[in-house]
């Protein structure tokens, strides 16, 4: 076989004759290839194990005939747009090994792995909320106002809520983890739900108020954003109680 054949035999699944072949070859080019496969394995082998090991609270609540769900935020720190929080119920059938903390993901892989969390997870609620809300009765317990929207909103009720470092306002058993989202595939998964779904929400804001480059700030406080702020003022879904927001609120 050509080295360009072995390659393409080396991307996919290669069985042990003809690995055991492969090792026979003395082309150092083969060597390379062999040791690149090998390498790709390895990693990946390792890679299941950690998300293995992210199912740990999943699997005690499987065990014991529950249903669980993991609860997450985004969107706690910017000066404009919505808290938004999504709810994830998987089952042990979910296997999207790439599934991790959206922080850890870059945005190709996040918008890659969305529509498939969307398509393998027994049920997915999304909560919103609003500057208004945010404005009215703080950040913190409109993330938790947000959060318990998005637990009603499932088509399945969970007997238990995975939540990272919060507790919703639902009467259903909780377990807080502190970053929980790499602990979690079922949290990790309601992280990437949730920043996908509002950072496409603020690519649509961003078309209402080019002004304030919402499309590649998602609200936080750039220099940009905060340009546009004292040039243009705040918008409607600026957060008012949030500075400097306030020193710009022409309305007032």
């Amino acid at each position: 076989m050509s080295i360009k054949e072995i390659k393409e035999i080396l991307q996919g699944e290669v069985d042990s004759e003809t690995l055991a072949l492969l090792q026979k070859d003395e082309r150092k080019g083969v060597q390379k290839l062999l040791e690149s496969y090998n390498k790709r394995l390895a990693k990946l082998a390792r890679a299941k194990a950690a998300f293995m090991n992210r199912f740990q609270y999943e699997q005690k609540a499987w065990t014991a005939g529950s249903i669980v769900a993991g609860v997450d935020e985004v969107g706690r720190g910017p000066l404009a747009g919505p808290v938004v929080t999504a709810a994830v119920i998987l089952d042990d059938s979910f296997d999207l090994v790439e599934v991790n903390d959206s922080k850890k993901l870059s945005p190709k892989k996040r918008l890659e792995l969305y529509p498939q969390i969307l398509d393998k997870a027994v049920a997915v609620g999304i909560g919103v909320g609003s500057p208004e809300l945010i404005d009215r009765i703080n950040i913190y317990e409109a993330d938790r106002v947000a959060m318990a929207q998005a637990v009603n909103n499932l088509a399945v009720k969970p007997d238990l809520l995975l939540v990272d470092a919060m507790n919703v306002p639902v009467d259903i058993k909780q377990i807080e983890l502190i970053k929980g989202d790499s602990k979690s595939n079922s949290i990790a998964a309601a992280s990437i739900v949730a920043k996908v779904f509002r950072d496409e929400l603020m690519n649509d804001y961003a078309k209402v108020y080019p002004q304030y480059d919402f499309e590649h700030n998602a609200g936080y406080g750039t220099a940009k954003h905060i340009a546009a702020l004292k040039e243009f003022g705040a918008t409607p879904i600026h957060r008012r109680s949030f500075s400097p927001v306030s020193e710009y609120d022409f309305n007032n």
